[in-house]
């Protein structure tokens, strides 16, 4: 038998690896209370914003699209979002590390398994380091950057996605090429990403990213339960055979 190419498992963090977007609305939502803005980010309209990768950003489009002084892009506008960013992350931060986001269900046996066989793993997210260590110590332990090898974020890769920067760097980090891993996203913006850098993708939406197009994946699924290393070998591999 043939030995699988497989070598690296790339990860995304927000939806993919825990559904986290609820809580990032409601720490959104408490943001704006405490800076007393009369805005509230109801599920259908965050559920729109999440097609803007990256908090900041996603801030900025808000308060563009709704005529919202100040301006977003003027330096009062710049500070209020940086502000508005910082309590949003504190908040959610608090939500997280009570353990209210576990993770997503087949996420942390795939983890353990794929580290069992040999695999590489990493994390391309566009979400920031403070945010990944609130989501991952409380489900994977204080040592849980030992399972990543690579971890590249919205601090290291500033171009956020569907810029391909997150994924590149990673892949300029582990030393490998492209053909050489899987990556896993729950939306098209992380999709796009993930393809423009060349990866073979496995996506697995959430109920905010489901009506997103994902014809690029590899394969889409609900979860990642009961998904083995065989089967993400397999997948892939048979991506040499139809080449």
């Amino acid at each position: 038998m043939p030995v699988s190419s497989l070598r690296a498992l790339i990860f995304d963090v927000d939806g993919t690896l825990a559904d986290t977007e609820s809580a990032h609305r409601a720490a959104f939502n408490e943001a704006f209370r405490e800076e007393g803005l009369n805005w509230h980010w109801y599920e259908p309209l965050y559920t729109r914003l999440l097609r803007i990768s990256g908090g900041k950003e996603r801030i900025a489009h808000f308060m563009e699209e709704q005529g919202h002084a100040p301006a977003a892009h003027t330096a009062a506008g710049q500070t209020l979002i940086a502000r508005l960013h910082a309590r949003k992350t504190a908040a959610y931060d608090r939500r997280v590390r009570r353990g209210a986001v576990p993770l997503r269900p087949g996420v942390q046996p795939l983890i353990e398994s794929a580290l069992s066989h040999g695999l590489r793993l990493a994390i391309a997210t566009t979400t920031t380091p403070a945010n990944i260590d609130a989501l991952l110590e409380p489900a994977l332990g204080q040592d849980w950057t030992h399972r990543f090898e690579v971890i590249e974020h919205a601090q290291s890769a500033p171009r956020k996605k569907p810029d391909p920067q997150v994924y590149l760097q990673a892949l300029a980090r582990l030393q490998l090429d492209a053909q050489d891993c899987l990556a896993f996203e729950d939306s098209a913006n992380g999709l796009q990403a993930a393809h423009a850098a060349g990866l073979a993708t496995l996506v697995t939406p959430t109920r905010f990213t489901s009506g997103q197009d994902f014809t690029q994946a590899l394969r889409q699924m609900p979860n990642l339960l009961g998904v083995t290393v065989g089967d993400l070998r397999h997948w892939h591999d048979s991506l040499r055979v139809a080449a």
